[in-house]
């Protein structure tokens, strides 16, 4: 009974076998097929629906072979923009340039080569990773500007531009105060000053400036007394220079604090040092202290619309 049993359910599972090859879907029979004209239309018909994966299996081995041929332009910009409904952006960006520069003479160039940067846009990351591509999305956006001064995309294109400004300029802050949170305070008196210096117009000014004097302060009391003395000065300048530009700042007591706190430890390294002058176990011990680490931080400088086929 049992191998009877077994026999049924091994002529069920062949037939079932049998059918679903028999049963082969029209889209693998044509994705299979050498109709190439076929596979254009039912590629379009699936694009035209919104079934972008389909439509690529189609379009993808067309490429090559319709190369040179007049079907060419049409296939290829379908072939871009399936990328891009994918949301393969870097697939999708080196197809919208490939075609701007294979048909530089076309209507759609303008288009492909705004679309191109647009991916690059797309595909920029939050400000704390690595900006590579929020870099080579305002070169490509701004290519497109000096390439097509003129074209309705312009407005676009520079706001799309600030807005990778604006997180480029995020990065430099954060960056800038983490140098301070580790206390590596003479990378966070550079970096703050190398913030305001790429992007003057900062929203987050006061407060850099404010920090600067915090961190100038913070890295010059924690210096060996031979070197405390310029540092503090420098502490004191930024603090007078902050006193002055933001008069009703928030920060104002605070920025008045470390002044005073480094005219007192200034004070205190002076008369440490003329110490030292008569008494030669302190100034070997003054000798003998290891300095603030010295870094130098780099500058952080580091849409459908009636064109698209629907």
């Amino acid at each position: 009974m049992f191998k009877k049993q077994l026999t049924l359910l091994a002529s069920v599972f062949a037939l079932f076998i049998i059918v679903l090859a028999g049963c082969k879907s029209k889209y693998e029979k044509l994705k299979a097929s050498n109709d190439n004209a076929k596979k254009y239309a039912e590629a379009v018909k699936l694009y035209n629906k919104k079934e972008y994966a389909k439509a690529l299996g189609l379009f993808e081995p067309l490429v090559t072979r319709y190369r040179g041929q007049e079907q060419a332009e049409d296939l290829y910009y379908y072939y871009a923009y399936t990328n891009y409904k994918l949301k393969d952006y870097t697939s999708a960006r080196y197809h919208f340039k490939t075609f701007a520069d294979t048909y530089p003479s076309s209507a759609r160039a303008e288009e492909c080569r705004f679309m191109s940067a647009y991916c690059y846009y797309l595909d920029s990351p939050i400000f704390s990773l690595d900006q590579e591509n929020t870099n080579k999305a305002i070169d490509a956006l701004q290519l497109f500007i000096n390439l097509y001064p003129k074209s309705d995309r312009v407005p676009e294109a520079s706001k799309l531009i600030q807005n990778l400004r604006d997180k480029l300029e995020e990065k430099s802050y954060a960056n800038s105060k983490l140098y301070l949170t580790i206390s590596d305070y003479q990378s966070a008196v550079i970096s703050f000053g190398n913030t305001l210096r790429d992007y003057p117009d900062t929203k987050y000014a006061e407060e850099i400036e404010f920090l600067t004097i915090k961190a100038q302060y913070l890295y010059a009391y924690h210096s060996r007394e031979d070197y405390q003395v310029d540092r503090y000065h420098l502490a004191i300048t930024f603090a007078d220079q902050f006193i002055e530009k933001y008069p009703n700042s928030k920060y104002l007591k605070d920025a008045k604090q470390f002044e005073k706190d480094s005219q007192s430890g200034t004070l205190k390294a002076k008369s440490v040092l003329a110490e030292a002058l008569g008494n030669q176990k302190i100034a070997k011990k003054i000798a003998a202290k290891k300095d603030t680490v010295i870094s130098q931080p780099p500058s952080e400088k580091g849409n459908d619309d009636k064109k698209i086929p629907n």
